[in-house]
């Protein structure tokens, strides 16, 4: 057995401004018009009009439309209606070649009055043949105002003409397509200081962006012009000033080319791991928030990369001040959020994120990648702290996956909705309608009263005391401002076990009977209500980190059961996201009508995330487990992303393959965001597999990686604080710990790392050794003996 740790041993994102990625590319009045606006962490964002850098291209000469439309800060949270695709009984009036494909997203527009095009040669070959613009539509299907812009603009009839008769009109599932999504929002960002999603932007035949932006209103308001008019204006342009546009376009993308380059420069070193990791650190105790935790104001994300490196930070600085603080902070930020309504506390699982400071009113939709990762963050706080609520939460995410995000094959289906009916006779979705309760109805379901409490005190008495449930619904007015959780209460804990059980007279063991008691009442019901919409498709990437969640979960907790759930996943990955034959992992697949997997006539080859995540995964899951095989696939998929990914010009991995013609930048992610960055975690998937195997040739390679993104390491770190650890991993380095307990020297690893041979079984008992660079100290074969030596 094998296992590797750090030891105290010594041994960005960075959004470029247009002012610096578009000098050249506009004049300097062009260039003030934009604004620099930072995108949340994987969120939609408040709904923007990006064309401040076009104005005399569209001719907006009225005053009032050439400034730039923002949503109400809350719209963000607002009721979507964005069909299923499954909702009517009826036969559809139009039905387009998007009802071929097996994305969720692509088959909700599937009946639009817009002739749609997936994204391939098929389109491409006839913006050329018609010389038409594409116009490129980008979204995914739990996203709120994808829904929005696709009631107002693409299923209305003249809108949905004006497209299909004057564009090529292209339709991307982001989550799909990353790749295609990077590239683009990457323009739109640098084009008007801001992103999100939906995107939508107009492309020559060639492929070339010359106008972005994001939601568009169909109509147009006094304040701004609406879809409509964009469309008929771009029409005008492309017509009389096409070479201007064209022009305008390509010089923003070779700017893009220049600005977006992540490389080492010759002679360049690594920089120094205490240091940036003490200047991560400082950067992230700024933004702390320590009422709630979390990091800066409303809304709040979960950020797992934070807390994480954190935990990390501590662990080699666990005798100072700056050590016990970042602990703190760590902490008391994932008790707020286990306390909070952004963790559902009847079903499981967190939402996306906050709407506000005290992690109360959530985005309701819930995504894969944020239980996988709030999952390994609880248990490490469980492992650093011995607190067990920890513990119980990494449980309660992994409970909630697989109930809900389960497919029988072994995968993860990739998210669901924030938005559903209130009741099956509802004709419109609501935000939260699945998850929230008015006073009455908890009132109905827990009338019961409890024997010994307070006062004759009911069930509901001390579940709405506990769970902070008003007559009036908790929901701030600011936080609901279309009225949709108006008498609505979403669940929070007001109040410890504690303090509940002496209001009410009640011993600790007895009250948590009664609240568990009420929850489950309460999922029953919620079980009855019409479901959010449920992403199908299994995301390689996001597999892979759901796995390393089961792995570690299971193997901190010793849970045979979860270690089993983890190995099917695996299984899942090798069965239905590899293809044997060409040796490449495959993006995505789809769970079919009869709940059988599908996969598309042209199946879409992984990314770098994919390769990344699920080594990662499967790391975890051999020192979880100890089975061979996967390490021996974690090595072959390794090599495989090296040879596909690998920039052996300026080091570090490209995000997709950079020969890829459709692509027109090479992007390396250069940001730890909702999830982390490819290249983050393949810094420390390279040091684990160059101690797990003696292959010295990847931990150079990681050296190299942590190389490139020097300069981002050393001047914002905050925007990378796993790759730090990474860096830290370097500096601290990471130690053996190997338990001989059968004796078998004929194992995988023995012919791997030949020191293994010189090492012996102590009186037939089970033996640990702890090395360093497998420089071993003395062997012991006490439990106490062992964590003694670990902890020095």
């Amino acid at each position: 057995m094998l296992r590797l740790l750090w030891t105290r041993s010594p041994s960005s994102f960075r959004r470029f401004g247009p002012s610096r990625l578009l000098s050249g590319a506009f004049s300097r009045k062009d260039r003030a018009r934009t604004r620099t606006l930072f995108n949340r962490q994987g969120s939609e964002p408040t709904p923007t009009q990006h064309f401040d850098s076009y104005p005399r291209l569209l001719n907006f000469r009225s005053s009032q439309h050439s400034s730039s439309f923002r949503a109400p800060e809350a719209a963000c949270f607002s009721m979507a209606s964005g069909s299923d695709g499954q909702e009517s009984l009826s036969p559809p009036k139009h039905t387009n070649r998007l009802r071929k494909e097996r994305s969720p997203y692509l088959l909700q527009h599937a009946h639009n009055p817009v002739d749609w095009f997936p994204w391939g040669q098929e389109a491409f070959d006839k913006a050329k043949s018609e010389d038409k613009p594409i116009f490129l539509s980008v979204g995914y299907s739990t996203c709120h105002w994808c829904h929005v812009m696709e009631r107002e603009s693409f299923e209305d009839e003249e809108i949905g003409k004006i497209l299909s008769d004057n564009f090529v009109c292209i339709k991307v599932d982001r989550e799909e397509r990353p790749d295609v999504d990077k590239v683009y929002m990457t323009f739109v960002q640098a084009t008007s200081g801001g992103g999100g999603w939906p995107m939508s932007v107009w492309l020559t035949p060639s492929l070339r962006p010359f106008i972005g932006g994001t939601y568009f209103p169909p109509r147009d308001s006094s304040r701004r012009p609406g879809f409509k008019t964009i469309l008929l204006r771009i029409m005008e342009q492309w017509q009389n000033n096409r070479e201007a546009l064209e022009s305008s376009g390509e010089r923003v993308v070779e700017a893009l080319r220049k600005g977006t380059s992540i490389s080492a420069s010759p002679g360049e070193s690594l920089p120094s791991g205490p240091d940036v990791a003490n200047r991560c650190f400082q950067q992230l105790a700024h933004s702390y928030e320590e009422e709630y935790g979390g990091f800066r104001d409303a809304p709040k994300f979960p950020t797992p990369v934070n807390l994480l490196f954190l935990m990390s930070f501590w662990t080699v600085n666990r005798s100072s001040a700056e050590g016990a603080e970042a602990l703190q902070m760590a902490l008391h930020t994932l008790r707020m959020m286990a306390l909070g309504g952004i963790h559902d506390h009847v079903a499981q699982g967190f939402h996306r994120y906050s709407t506000d400071s005290s992690w109360h009113v959530p985005h309701f939709e819930k995504m894969l990648y944020d239980q996988a990762q709030l999952a390994v963050a609880y248990i490490t706080a469980y492992q650093v702290s011995g607190e067990r609520l920890f513990a119980d939460v990494a449980l309660d995410v992994l409970q909630y996956v697989s109930r809900d995000l389960s497919h029988k094959s072994g995968g993860f289906y990739s998210a669901e909705d924030a938005d559903s009916l209130p009741t099956p006779e509802s004709a419109e979705k609501r935000e939260g309608a699945f998850c929230v309760w008015t006073a009455g109805e908890v009132r109905d379901l827990l009338s019961e009263t409890v024997e010994g409490a307070t006062g004759g005190a009911t069930q509901a008495d001390i579940f709405m005391h506990h769970y902070g449930v008003k007559d009036q619904g908790n929901v701030e007015p600011e936080q609901d401002p279309h009225g949709e959780l108006q008498g609505q209460n979403v669940l929070i804990v007001r109040y410890s076990v504690e303090l509940t059980a002496a209001r009410f007279g009640l011993s600790v063991d007895r009250l948590t009977e009664v609240l568990a008691s009420a929850r489950a009442k309460l999922a029953e019901v919620r079980r009855e209500r019409p479901p959010p919409h449920l992403d199908s498709k299994m995301l390689a990437s996001w597999n892979g980190l759901m796995l390393s969640g089961f792995a570690r979960v299971g193997a901190v907790l010793g849970d045979k059961a979860l270690l089993q759930r983890a190995e099917q996943a695996a299984q899942f990955l090798q069965e239905h996201l590899w293809d044997k034959e060409g040796q490449r992992i495959l993006h995505s697949c789809y769970r079919g009508d009869d709940m059988e997997m599908e996969q598309t006539a042209s199946p879409i080859a992984g990314f770098l995330d994919d390769y990344a995540f699920v080594v990662c995964g499967l790391l975890d899951l051999f020192e979880a487990t100890q089975t061979v095989q996967w390490l021996k696939w974690a090595e072959d998929l390794q090599n495989t992303q090296d040879q596909l990914f690998w920039d052996a010009q300026g080091s570090g991995y490209f995000s997709s393959d950079p020969s890829d013609p459709t692509l027109l930048l090479s992007l390396k992610q250069d940001q730890d965001g909702a999830e982390p960055s490819a290249n983050s975690v393949s810094a420390m998937n390279l040091q684990r597999l160059s101690h797990l195997t003696g292959k010295q040739e990847w931990m150079q390679r990681s050296e190299q990686l942590l190389t490139a993104f020097s300069d981002r390491l050393t001047k914002v770190p905050i925007a990378l604080p796993d790759m730090v650890r990474g860096l830290m991993a370097h500096h601290y380095t990471l130690k053996q710990v190997l338990i001989l307990a059968d004796g078998n020297t004929e194992d995988y690893l023995y012919q791997k790392l030949p020191v293994l041979s010189s090492l012996v079984q102590q009186e037939g008992k089970a033996t640990a050794y702890v090395c360093q660079d497998f420089a071993c100290a003395l062997p012991v074969t006490c439990p106490q003996e062992l964590r003694r030596l670990l902890l020095e």
